[in-house]
């Protein structure tokens, strides 16, 4: 007797790889610190980029070192990435980069009290870490100065939340040809246009309706150049993390991973929504 026909494997479902409850109670907690921070006391917001600064920092070289074996010096990235928080704050972006070049002196002299086996790897470590997390997040602090610095630094927050959940959301559900198999198998191009799209509608709302002098089609161009800045931001801390052997940066933050994981967007984005801004509608 022939076998009888067996029914059809159900459909799976596509499942968002993480626990989206836990990640969306971090998200709105983290939210409700960053907000309640940032307009209260502009230095307490400060404060808060300082100390993202420092754990992103000691998630970033403690990875190198496991998975590597490089030993970026952490105590003058620590204090020179928080030196570079401040300096922008109070200095502008002129001070950024003067504690910038003293950070990177402080890494080339710290490191010389090891033996010499392995300097240049890691004070070569070293010099990218302290551009890569302090420096791009001190734009943040420097679009904090202006007299509508609240309103612009939740823009540039908004915008590029906006972006990732229009890159997942759409992606999600419409999703088909791979944008960068190799870096990130999970992101496609219809997610990119997803982040374009609701990027450019928030950013237009924002330029309208938030910042001082602010008009919609410039939050059209805004809007495009933060999906475009925070989609190459997630692309790239995604190839630094295949190149370690890595999913994410660190556990500190449950459904979203470290706090690497969740500045990945947001730090290339920093520099590209101060100077828009300061283009647009002057520093302030």
């Amino acid at each position: 007797m022939p076998d009888a026909p067996q029914p059809a494997p159900a459909p799976q479902k596509k499942s968002a790889g993480r626990d989206l409850s836990a990640a969306i109670g971090v998200g709105v907690g983290l939210g409700v610190v960053i907000v309640a921070s940032l307009f209260v006391v502009k230095a307490v917001f400060v404060g808060v980029i300082a100390v993202a600064v420092v754990v992103g920092l000691w998630e970033l070289t403690t990875r190198l070192q496991e998975r590597k074996g490089i030993k970026a010096p952490l105590v003058p990235l620590a204090l020179g990435g928080a030196a570079m928080v401040v300096a922008g704050y109070v200095r502008g972006a002129e001070g950024a980069w003067v504690a910038m070049a003293l950070t990177a002196l402080a890494v080339l002299v710290w490191r010389m009290a090891a033996p010499p086996e392995g300097y240049l790897k890691d004070v070569t470590a070293g010099l990218f870490a302290a551009f890569y997390v302090p420096f791009l997040a001190t734009f943040v602090a420097v679009m904090l100065t202006a007299d509508d610095g609240p309103w612009r630094v939740l823009t540039f927050l908004l915008l590029t939340v906006v972006s990732d959940t229009g890159a997942y959301a759409v992606g999600w559900r419409f999703g088909t040809h791979k944008l960068a198999p190799r870096i990130s198998p999970g992101k496609t191009r219809e997610g990119l246009l997803g982040a374009v799209a609701f990027s450019m509608v928030g950013g237009a709302l924002c330029m309208q309706f938030l910042i001082d002098d602010g008009s919609w089609w410039q939050g059209l161009l805004l809007g495009l150049a933060v999906a475009a800045s925070a989609t190459l931001g997630d692309l790239g801390e995604s190839m630094i993390k295949r190149d370690l052997g890595i999913k994410d940066m660190g556990t500190l933050l449950p459904g979203h991973g470290g706090i690497m994981d969740r500045l990945d967007s947001l730090l290339p984005t920093a520099p590209v929504v101060w100077l828009l801004l300061v283009l647009f509608v002057g520093s302030g």
